[in-house]
């Protein structure tokens, strides 16, 4: 069936919430915007819902510890920062998460091991009985291993992906904007879209670059074809900016909501 959350003022009673933050909300300046996080997911977690977190940054946060000054663009480089970084990224999601006794499980995830039927099982396994110990499992891209992958999309499709997946009620995709708009919204003529029905092609929107933080690989672009991608398996997507995921969790009505397919999936929930 398709999920009950219908409008955000229904996603603090849903079951499973999947919730995906980029690189450049969690590393460099904003390092400190994981507290905020992690009290706007540990909230609902206190409510009873089952929280996974889809957490980008183990390259950004790994920049400084091997004294680059930007993001490296050979994939070795690439790979050696994300080692680093996973390691630190988790620790301060731990470190965070101890303030309300709740223990993180990593899960670390390539676009391949989605397409393997034997992999994506074990994932979902996993991910079951993380959720059913109430632990609050943390998926990455796995960029040691990743090549192609690392370079595109920022895991907003991996959050769709892992939605679907796990068959979450709702998936919120945080971004550094507070919603979709027809056009970059520092642009002239810019209007903000509050809801995008499911047949809704978007042939008005302009997408624009990566951002100006230059640490994360994904955009508007990536962002919405991830959300038509849940969409379509019957999962609502809400389009948020991070600083406000206290509200979006606790059902206030703020950012972009993609409606979900109005079909019924007999796999779903």
């Amino acid at each position: 069936m398709t999920s009950e959350v219908t409008s955000h003022a229904s996603i603090p009673t849903a079951k499973r919430i999947v919730v995906k933050v980029g690189s450049s909300s969690v590393s460099g300046e904003n390092v400190g915007q994981i507290a905020f996080l992690v009290d706007a997911l540990a909230a609902a977690h206190g409510r009873g819902s089952e929280v996974i977190l889809v957490s980008s940054g183990a390259i950004a946060t790994g920049i400084p510890y091997l004294k680059l000054d930007a993001r490296p663009t050979d994939l070795a480089t690439q790979q050696a920062a994300a080692a680093v970084g996973q390691n630190v990224l988790i620790f301060r999601y731990q470190e965070s998460l101890d303030r309300y006794n709740i223990v993180a499980g990593q899960i670390l995830l390539t676009a391949g091991d989605m397409e393997n039927p034997t992999h994506r099982s074990n994932a979902q396994r996993a991910m079951e009985r993380l959720l059913g110990l109430r632990i609050l499992p943390i998926v990455n891209e796995n960029d040691t291993v990743a090549t192609q992958e690392i370079r595109f999309g920022d895991n907003d499709r991996l959050a769709a992906l892992v939605s679907v997946l796990v068959h979450a009620d709702v998936l919120v995709l945080l971004s550094d904007i507070d919603a979709l708009y027809t056009r970059p919204p520092g642009e002239p003529g810019a209007t903000r879209i509050d809801r995008v029905p499911f047949d809704d092609d978007l042939s008005g929107v302009t997408f624009g670059d990566i951002g100006a933080a230059g640490v994360g690989t994904g955009g508007a672009g990536t962002k919405v074809a991830a959300a038509k991608l849940a969409a379509a398996a019957g999962i609502p997507t809400l389009l948020a900016a991070t600083g406000s995921v206290a509200d979006a969790l606790a059902g206030v009505e703020l950012g972009t909501w993609f409606d979900a397919a109005p079909v019924v999936d007999s796999t779903h929930g």
